[in-house]
């Protein structure tokens, strides 16, 4: 007679291990369509946003899930009416293992042919801040994580308004971005992260690097931006819009460096047209006024032009905290005359801007005007001119 309480058989033990292991198994079957109706179900109730995702992947082992097809929509809050915002192809959710190792608990994120489409809409100024805060949250239900490395794969921003004539719709395309060590898990430097990233713009290759300290009390951080080629007749729809002008040949660039730290900045903004011109042929079923108009701009281009280099160009130096920005608009037009009749500006990043720069600034700022006077032009931060 076998006791009470004794070892059960070895056919019930196969038994409760089948049991345990068809458990998992129908736990793991179901756990996308659980994750996928939540997602959803959260989705649809964002104040001011609806969105919707097509299907989810889960990757126990590698502690991830792949969001498919995810979309998220603008809601009108009067007519209801949905607006393209954001969308995705693929959103890879993941824990960051290398990180995991060193004692800190963070994701990265990759997205795969990612678009946001920016809108000029009428909007209701209260309700911005409350879109916005939810937005967020609904953001932070997904990677509850601190995100510490991002990744865009031909990505695309796009920028539409519908409320002009003609309507304007313009984009960034092959966009791809690298951001790395965002919550400065491998803190090594005084600016551990870094943002790298490059797209198209017309034919215009833009390029974009910059170090910052996600953990500083104020935004500290050393950036540089390139836009090379842009063909300007591609964004005519544009300058009908708001300028009232076409454009028949032409190309732009544009080179910036900005450095800030405790609430300070400093940088400049370098605008380069070549080989503009605005009067053409095509004109000729202009109406009588923006025949005059294209005709007064298409003569300061050729009055402002480089005669050598056949280019427009100026550089706009900024300076100033985060509550105030300073942008010298007469050194931007005598820069532009002087680039016109002596020099043509070269057409590329000037490498002069860095954190160093903002304490020479303020150390040049805090200097009488005499002193500022006599100061050696080696000891002035370099894109500081006499005022």
């Amino acid at each position: 007679m076998k006791l009470f309480g004794s070892k059960p058989t070895s056919k019930k033990k196969w038994i409760i291990l089948a049991a345990v292991i068809s458990f998992f198994i129908m736990i793991r079957i179901a756990l996308p369509f659980v994750v996928l109706h939540y997602a959803n179900k959260t989705l649809a109730r964002m104040h001011g946003y609806w969105g919707h995702i097509d299907n989810i992947d889960i990757s126990l082992l590698r502690g991830a899930y792949v969001l498919k097809d995810f979309h998220i929509d603008k809601v009108d809050t009067t007519s209801k009416d949905r607006t393209p915002f954001i969308s995705s192809k693929a959103i890879d959710l993941s824990v960051e293992w290398t990180s995991l190792l060193q004692g800190q608990l963070v994701g990265e994120v990759d997205a795969l042919n990612p678009v946001i489409r920016f809108t000029k809409d009428k909007v209701e100024p209260a309700d911005i801040q409350k879109d916005t805060n939810d937005f967020r949250k609904v953001l932070k239900s997904f990677m509850p994580l601190k995100i510490n490395r991002l990744v865009v794969h031909n990505g695309k921003i796009q920028y539409i308004d519908s409320t002009s004539t003609p309507t304007v719709n313009i984009w960034l395309d092959k966009v791809h971005i690298l951001a790395q060590n965002l919550t400065s898990v491998k803190d090594t430097a005084s600016l551990p992260a870094t943002v790298v990233a490059n797209a198209n713009l017309y034919g215009g290759d833009l390029t974009f690097k910059m170090k910052m300290d996600p953990m500083a009390i104020y935004p500290s951080f050393d950036m540089n931006a390139e836009l090379a080629n842009t063909n300007l007749p591609d964004l005519n729809d544009l300058f009908q819009a708001y300028a009232s002008i076409d454009v028949n040949k032409g190309t732009f660039g544009l080179y910036t460096e900005l450095a800030s730290k405790d609430q300070r900045f400093i940088g400049y903004v370098k605008p380069i047209i070549k080989d503009l011109d605005v009067v053409g042929p095509e004109d000729k079923n202009d109406s009588f006024g923006n025949k005059i108009w294209e005709g007064i701009v298409g003569t300061a281009a050729v009055i402002l032009k480089n005669p050598e280099e056949g280019q427009i160009a100026t550089k706009i130096p900024m300076e100033g905290n985060l509550e105030k920005t300073t942008v010298n608009t007469w050194y931007a037009a005598l820069g532009l005359l002087r680039n016109a009749f002596i020099q043509a500006i070269k057409p590329a990043i000037d490498y002069q801007i860095n954190l160093s720069s903002v304490d020479a600034l303020e150390k040049f700022n805090k200097k009488n005007l005499v002193e500022k006077i006599f100061t050696k032009t080696d000891d002035k931060p370099k894109n500081i001119d006499k005022k």
